[in-house]
C-alpha cells in the first residue's frame, strides 16, 4: 500500500511540474517577444516583406478559416501602404497538396501583381519559415502574420535566428478547432527551445544536414 502511495504520488508531482514547466515557457517567450508585436495598423513599422505563414487548404484549393484570415491580414497590410510584398511559405511536397499557390491565387484574384508575391513550398513549420525567409531569400526587415495564439512562438525563434521581424495579429473569429490549436501550441514552444538553441547551432556549425530544396519564385 504504501509502494503503491509513492507512485501515485511521484506521479502527481511529475504532472503538476509538468504543468508549470508549460506555463512558465508561454509565460517566457510572451513576455520576451511582446514588444515586437503589434495590435493596432497605426503602431506598426512599415516593412518590406509581409510573411504570411500557411495553414490547411480544402481539395478544391479554397482556404481554410484560419488560413484566410492570415492572408487577408496581409492583403489588408499591403493595401495600407505597411508593406510592399508578399513571401507566402508552407507546404508544398506532394503535387496533390499546395498551400502556397492557394494563397498566390487567392492574393491576385484580389489585385495583387504576380511580381509582389514570393512563394516558398519549403516552410515545412515555423522555424524552417523564418530561417529560410532570412537564408534563401534574404528577407531581413518583415512582418508576420499569424494568429495571436502563434504570434508569440514565431517571432521568438525570428529573435533567436537574429531576424528584425515585427509581428501583427490575423483577424480573426473563434475557430472550431481553436482550443486545440491553443493546446498544441503551448507544447510546441518547447520545440521552438530545441530548434533556436540546438537544432539552429548545430546547422551553424556543419553538424546538420538540409534536405529541403528551394523552389524559386514562380
Amino acid at each position: 500500500m504504501k509502494k503503491l502511495k509513492k507512485i501515485l504520488f511521484f506521479l502527481l508531482f511529475s504532472f503538476l511540474s509538468g504543468i508549470l514547466v508549460v506555463i512558465a515557457l508561454n509565460l517566457y517567450i510572451y513576455s520576451s517577444t511582446n514588444e515586437k508585436i503589434y495590435k493596432t495598423v497605426e503602431a506598426l513599422p512599415e516593412a518590406n516583406t509581409v510573411i504570411i505563414l500557411g495553414a490547411s487548404v480544402h481539395a478544391n484549393g479554397k482556404l481554410s478559416p484560419v488560413l484566410q484570415d492570415r492572408v487577408d491580414t496581409g492583403f489588408y497590410l499591403y493595401r495600407k501602404g505597411k508593406v510592399k510584398q508578399f513571401l507566402l511559405t508552407s507546404d508544398h511536397r506532394t503535387d496533390d497538396y499546395d498551400e502556397v499557390s492557394a494563397m498566390r491565387n487567392y492574393l491576385m484574384k484580389r489585385g495583387v501583381p504576380l511580381k509582389d508575391i514570393s512563394t516558398d513550398p519549403a516552410g515545412l513549420n515555423t522555424f524552417e519559415s523564418m530561417h529560410r525567409s532570412q537564408n534563401v531569400f534574404d528577407v531581413s526587415n518583415a512582418v508576420v502574420v499569424t494568429q495571436p495564439f502563434h504570434l508569440p512562438r514565431t517571432i521568438f525563434i525570428a529573435q533567436n535566428l537574429g531576424l528584425d521581424y515585427s509581428g501583427f495579429p490575423a483577424a480573426s473569429v473563434e475557430y472550431k478547432t481553436e482550443k486545440k490549436l491553443i493546446f498544441r501550441e503551448k507544447l510546441a514552444n518547447f520545440k521552438a527551445v530545441y530548434d533556436v538553441f540546438i537544432r539552429n547551432i548545430s546547422s551553424r556549425t556543419g553538424n546538420e544536414t538540409k534536405t529541403i530544396s528551394f523552389i524559386p519564385k514562380e
